[in-house]
């Protein structure tokens, strides 16, 4: 299998709900549910592949307070070479609401913070022997701007081992400005993964539909490149060299949403790492994410046994 790695925003979620309609101001709501716990796009993914028993390098910072120890903890021994930053710990508040949506509030915290030299190291803790020729997945790129500044540099550390890139950005928080569009066309053209959902895939693309968006996105990046939109409930829809899959989702009874696109981000990786191809890995994905979603406590089941490297 190859190796596997993932790089981006580690934090806090503390998720609460349901709540419908918004509250209006100065009034207390009480909801049924809360949960506090590791999250983010880089820490839900990475806390699948532990579920799932798989090997893997997560590299992060947390922030010098009580809920960066208790991150840190969340992750050992992964988080044994994480660095501390004097600043808070960034929390995300999710407000979920009766329909399976939810609001999300973040703070900025320690993630801006966290430095491409910071992670190289963590990343190379083997000599880089071990994440050479493996998949590195690049997540939350909106929320950590001293790495995100570092994407060349990543992009081409990972281009002189071997290693293929899988991009989930996220969200820009001043929106998908022409700006934004262009930061994250340059970052494509090193991409071999492009993992996002359809709001997101119309938004980076100025398409409205999702077979167009992947063509416009597909045509920024490498010849032999991937683009998979992930669609929810819908299932997920890919796109490689010309041809188009789709993996359609189970019916499954709804627990918590929070982080399915990530999870799919882990199933997906993990097949691709053990050899599957895109409709397969799309499958896994697919697969992982709604058992997720499913269950309580979160439970992470294997769907796909690949071709061992």
């Amino acid at each position: 299998m190859r190796a596997l790695a993932t790089l981006g925003n580690v934090n806090v979620d503390l998720i609460i709900g349901p709540t419908a309609p918004w509250p209006q101001l100065g009034t207390e709501v009480l909801v049924a549910h809360d949960d506090l716990r590791p999250g983010g796009a880089a820490g839900n993914a990475a806390l699948a592949w532990a579920g799932l028993g798989v090997p893997f390098l997560v590299a992060s910072n947390v922030g010098d307070d009580a809920l960066g120890r208790w991150l840190s903890d969340a992750f050992i021994p992964h988080s044994s070479r994480w660095s501390t930053s004097a600043t808070s710990t960034t929390i995300s508040v999710g407000l979920t609401h009766p329909d399976d949506e939810r609001t999300v509030f973040t703070t900025r915290g320690h993630l801006p913070a966290l430095s491409w030299d910071e992670a190289r190291a963590q990343l190379d803790v083997l000599g880089g022997e071990r994440l050479d020729g493996g998949l590195l997945l690049l997540c939350g790129s909106f929320l950590t701007d001293r790495l995100t500044a570092d994407y060349p540099a990543i992009f081409a550390w990972a281009r002189a081992r071997g290693v293929e890139v899988a991009l989930d950005p996220g969200w820009p928080v001043a929106g998908w400005t022409e700006a934004e569009k262009a930061r994250v066309a340059s970052w494509l053209a090193c991409t071999q993964h492009l993992l996002v959902n359809e709001v997101e895939a119309t938004a980076m693309s100025g398409r409205d539909g999702v077979a167009d968006a992947m063509l416009v996105l597909a045509a920024v990046m490498p010849h032999d490149a991937t683009v998979v939109v992930k669609s929810g409930p819908g299932g997920a829809n890919g796109w490689r060299a010309g041809a188009v899959a789709h993996a359609t989702a189970p019916a499954v009874q709804v627990i918590d949403t929070i982080g399915a696109g990530d999870i799919f981000n882990a199933g997906y990786l993990l097949a691709v790492a053990e050899g599957g191809a895109l409709p397969d890995s799309m499958a896994a994905g697919v697969a992982l994410a709604s058992k997720a979603i499913s269950t309580s406590p979160r439970a992470y089941e294997r769907s796909f046994a690949g071709v061992s490297a």
